[in-house]
């Protein structure tokens, strides 16, 4: 897959070129995606708990997953799901558009193509600052986050914020996987202090703060 301009570095003759609106809309579908499939496996749990069966009719209790199992317990399976779409995503980009180049040394330069290359490539701009305690953490910041620039301010900043965050695990979960692709154990947390910016906190294994 590729975007929209053929004069990317990365252009590839046997490449299946879409309008990058469609990645966009993927982005912005798979938060409810990922909470449609937590209410309904939480659904079946129930289900099974009480001696039914799956195959069952479970549509009146996957409509009431709230009751099913908690906020918190939603969002970490939602978190789950879609961090680990993200880290499958990020283990196949790199693999596939840093096959020509020569292989980095330093983690350092790993970050640093993380920013620039992998960033553009995915999100069509750069990360806007990198910071870096060189004790092995490192902090991206975007100010200009595509998946969050339409989300709307209308039911106040706070509320909207606490929506956003689900936004965030996906690419943290790419950022995740184009390291681990390079042979950087980290993991990585992702927030938003104020739209449509965010965050991302990279800490490798074993790094100091």
């Amino acid at each position: 897959m590729s975007f929209d301009s053929t004069s990317t570095p990365y252009s590839d003759p046997t490449a299946t070129y879409l309008n990058s609106a469609c990645l966009d809309f993927l982005l912005i579908e798979l938060v409810p995606m990922a909470y449609r499939i937590a209410a309904d496996l939480a659904a079946r749990e129930e289900e099974w708990a009480r001696g039914g069966t799956a195959a069952g009719d479970t549509g009146s209790v996957a409509g009431k997953g709230e009751s099913v199992i908690d906020e918190e317990e939603t969002r970490e399976a939602v978190f789950f799901r879609l961090e680990m779409l993200g880290y499958r995503v990020g283990l196949g980009v790199v693999e596939r558009f840093s096959r020509d180049k020569p292989r980095f040394t330093d983690t350092l330069d790993v970050i640093k193509f993380l920013c620039k290359d992998l960033w553009t490539l995915v999100f069509r701009k750069q990360i806007d600052n990198l910071k870096t305690n060189h004790r092995g953490i490192y902090v991206l910041t975007d100010n200009t986050f595509k998946p969050l620039s339409r989300m709307s301010l209308e039911k106040g900043q706070e509320n909207t914020l606490s929506r956003a965050q689900p936004f965030l695990f996906f690419p943290a979960g790419i950022i995740r996987g184009a390291l681990a692709s390079m042979g950087i154990n980290a993991t990585v947390q992702a927030e938003t202090s104020a739209l449509p910016g965010a965050t991302f906190q990279i800490r490798t294994v074993g790094a100091k703060p």
